[in-house]
C-alpha cells in the first residue's frame, strides 16, 4: 500500500489500485474523469460548485475535479427548497444525484498536476445545536493535515481494510474517514451510505478486510438477528457524532472482541480527541487543548487557521496526564425562574431510571416556561404504562427526578417515542427537540407496511406508545377504544380505496381482544363497491382483536 498525499492524488496513475466497489472504481480511472471533470469546469467558467452526490465515488471525482480547476465546493447538508434558496448566490452550479450532469468531454482533460493546499477550499455546513445553518471553510491544508494523522494512529490496525459507512459523505466525518483517507491510504471504499445494520452486513460479508465508519445511532440498532461471527472479523468501529451509550460499547465488545473507537469533533475543528477503552477522551497529535474562564473546552490544531483558537461550548475537566472528560455542553443550561438548569444532567439523571432507555428535555411554554421531556421507554417501562397507566409513569419519573433538582426542573410536559429522531449522523438539534415538544399528542397509527392484494389492502401497525386517545381510556390500565379502530380502519382505507366518504353506519362489529400501547397490528381492509360495504378486521400475533363492517355512502346520499 503507497501512501499518497492529499495534494497528490492527480499527480500519476497508478494502474491496479481499487479505489471503490459497488460499482468498482480504479485510480486511474479516477484521475482521467476528474481531470476531465476540471476541463468542462473550465470551461464553464464555474469558480463556485454545490455539491450533494450520495455516491461517495462521484463525490471524489467532483471534488479532485473541482480543486483542480481551482473551483471552491460546497457541501450543502440537504437539498430542501430552503437550503437551495439560501446558498443560490453563494454558488454558481449545483451538482447531484438528480440534477444534469455536466457535460464532460473525455478527450479534454487538463493535464496532472499538484493541487495547492492553501487555494483549493471546501465549505461545509451544519445546524449547530440551535439549528441555524451555517457555513464553515476549510482548505485543503487543513485536510490534509487531518489524514495524515489519522493514518498515523490507525494504519497499523486497519491494514488493507475496506471502509464501509453508515454516515453521509456531506458532513466532515464522512467525508474524512470515508472519501479522503482512503484516497491517501490507497484502502478502497463503499460508495453507498449503508443506514442499516442489515445492509452494512451485507457489505461486510464481501470483503475480507473491512471497518466500519458508524454513529450511535447505527450502533445501537445492531441486534441479535446480525451473523455477529462473521461481522466480528472487522479491523476497527469507528463513530461520531455524539456519545455512544456504554451498554451498547458493552455489548458490541462482547459480540466483536472490541469497543468501537469514539471520535470527538466538529465541522468547525475537525477531529478533536478520540477513545475506545474508557471514558476519559485522548487529544490526537498536535492538538492543543485548554480551557476558558467558563470551563469550556478550547482547540488549536492543525486542522484550523493558523494561529485560530475555537472556543467550543463543552464543559470539560483535564486530568494530570492530559486526558479529559465532557461534562456536558454549556450551551444546553437553560435560565427557569432565574435557576440555571443542565439539561444533560437532568436526562443523564431520567436514563439511571430502569423505566427510560433515552431522553431529551427542552423548554416548552404551558402559561409560562417549563420543562419537557421526550422519552424512549424500556421495556419494563412500556411495561409500567401498560399495566398502570401514564399519569402512574409520569409521576413516579417526577418523584425520581425530584431527587436530583428542585422542583422547577421537573418536566410539565412528557412525550414518549418509540426512537428518538437522530439523523445520520447521530444529531439531534436543540431546536428539533423543542419543536416534538410543542406538538400534541398522535392521534394515527404509525403504518410501518403496506401491500395491495388484489381487493384487499393489508397494513402493518404500530400503536404510538404515546396515543391521545389512551388518556381517560382507562387511566390506569391504557386500552385503544373500539370506535378509534373503527375510525382507522376508515380512515387508513380513504387514503388507498375509493371509498364513499360518508359513515352511514355498522354491521358485525366484534371486539375480542385489547389492544395496549406499542402493540404491532395487521390490519386488512376490503371494500364492497356494488354494497357499500368495507369489511376490516385488527390482528395482534394472529389473534383477532377487533373485526366489521362499515356502510359507506356518498356525500349527496
Amino acid at each position: 500500500m503507497t501512501w499518497i498525499k492529499l495534494e497528490h492524488l492527480l499527480l500519476e496513475a497508478l494502474p491496479g489500485r481499487t479505489v471503490t466497489f459497488d460499482p468498482a472504481l480504479d485510480q486511474p480511472t479516477l484521475q482521467r474523469r476528474a481531470l476531465s471533470l476540471a476541463a468542462a469546469l473550465q470551461r464553464r467558467g464555474i469558480k463556485r460548485l454545490a455539491v450533494h452526490l450520495a455516491d461517495a465515488g462521484e463525490l471524489a471525482v467532483t471534488l479532485l475535479g473541482a480543486w483542480r480547476a481551482g473551483v471552491s465546493v460546497l457541501l450543502p447538508a440537504d437539498l430542501q427548497p430552503q437550503t437551495r434558496h439560501r446558498w443560490a448566490s453563494a454558488v454558481d452550479l449545483w451538482l447531484t444525484d438528480s440534477d444534469p450532469a455536466l457535460s464532460v468531454h473525455a478527450d479534454e482533460t487538463l493535464a496532472p498536476a499538484a493541487l495547492d493546499l492553501d487555494l483549493c477550499l471546501l465549505s461545509l455546513c451544519t445546524s449547530g445545536s440551535s439549528g441555524e445553518p451555517k457555513r464553515i471553510d476549510k482548505t485543503l491544508r487543513q485536510l490534509a493535515n487531518e489524514v495524515q494523522a489519522l493514518e498515523q494512529l490507525w494504519a497499523p490496525t486497519l491494514g488493507q481494510a475496506c471502509l464501509i459507512g453508515s454516515v453521509a459523505t456531506q458532513h466532515i466525518y464522512g467525508l474524512l474517514f470515508r472519501v479522503l483517507w482512503p484516497l491517501c491510504s490507497g484502502r478502497p471504499f463503499w460508495r453507498a451510505q449503508l443506514p442499516f445494520p442489515e445492509d452494512l452486513q451485507r457489505a461486510s460479508r464481501e470483503h475480507r478486510e473491512f471497518a466500519w465508519v458508524t454513529s450511535p445511532a447505527l450502533l445501537k440498532r445492531m441486534g441479535d438477528n446480525l451473523d455477529w461471527p462473521a461481522l466480528s472479523a472487522v479491523k476497527q468501529v469507528f463513530s461520531s457524532g455524539g456519545a455512544l451509550a456504554a451498554d451498547t460499547a458493552d455489548v458490541l465488545e462482547q459480540r466483536l472482541g472490541q469497543r468501537p473507537t469514539e471520535i470527538l469533533g466538529s465541522s468547525e475543528t475537525g477531529g478533536i480527541a478520540w477513545r475506545q477503552h474508557d471514558a476519559l477522551w485522548q487529544a490526537f497529535a498536535d492538538i492543543e487543548l485548554s480551557q476558558d474562564a467558563d470551563g469550556a473546552l478550547c482547540i488549536a490544531s492543525p486542522y484550523l487557521p493558523v494561529g485560530h483558537v475555537e472556543h467550543s461550548a463543552d464543559a470539560v475537566q483535564f486530568q494530570a496526564d492530559g486526558r479529559f472528560q465532557l461534562l456536558g455542553r454549556l450551551d444546553r443550561i437553560v435560565k427557569l425562574e432565574e435557576k440555571r438548569l443542565s439539561l444533560p444532567m437532568l436526562e443523564h439523571a431520567l436514563i439511571d431510571h430502569p423505566w427510560v432507555e433515552d431522553a431529551r428535555l427542552g423548554v416548552v411554554h404551558i402559561n409560562r416556561a417549563a420543562l419537557g421531556a421526550l422519552l424512549v421507554l424500556s421495556p419494563q417501562g412500556l411495561a409500567a404504562l401498560r399495566n398502570h397507566g401514564r399519569r402512574a409513569l409520569t409521576q413516579a419519573l417526577r418523584e425520581h427526578l425530584a431527587q436530583h433538582c428542585e422542583a422547577v426542573a421537573l418536566p410539565r410536559r412528557w412525550r414518549l417515542l418509540e426512537q428518538l429522531p437522530f439523523t445520520s449522523q447521530g444529531k439531534l438539534p436543540q431546536a428539533l427537540i423543542d419543536d416534538l415538544l410543542s406538538q400534541e399528542r398522535p392521534k394515527l397509527p404509525l403504518v410501518l407496511s403496506q401491500v395491495e392484494a388484489g381487493q384487499q389492502l393489508l397494513l402493518q401497525l404500530r400503536v404510538p406508545v404515546d396515543l391521545a386517545y389512551f388518556s381517560g381510556h382507562f387511566p390506569s390500565t391504557p386500552v385503544l377504544p373500539g370506535v378509534v379502530q373503527v375510525q382507522w380502519a376508515q380512515a387508513l382505507a380513504a387514503q388507498a380505496l375509493q371509498i364513499p366518504p360518508r359513515f352511514a353506519g355498522m354491521e358485525v362489529l366484534k371486539f375480542q381482544q385489547l389492544v395496549r400501547p406499542g402493540d404491532l397490528l395487521d390490519l386488512t381492509l376490503e371494500f364492497d363497491a356494488e354494497r357499500g360495504k368495507l369489511y376490516f378486521t385488527f390482528r395482534s400475533g394472529g389473534a383477532a382483536c377487533s373485526s366489521g363492517r362499515i356502510l359507506l355512502e356518498a356525500e349527496h346520499a
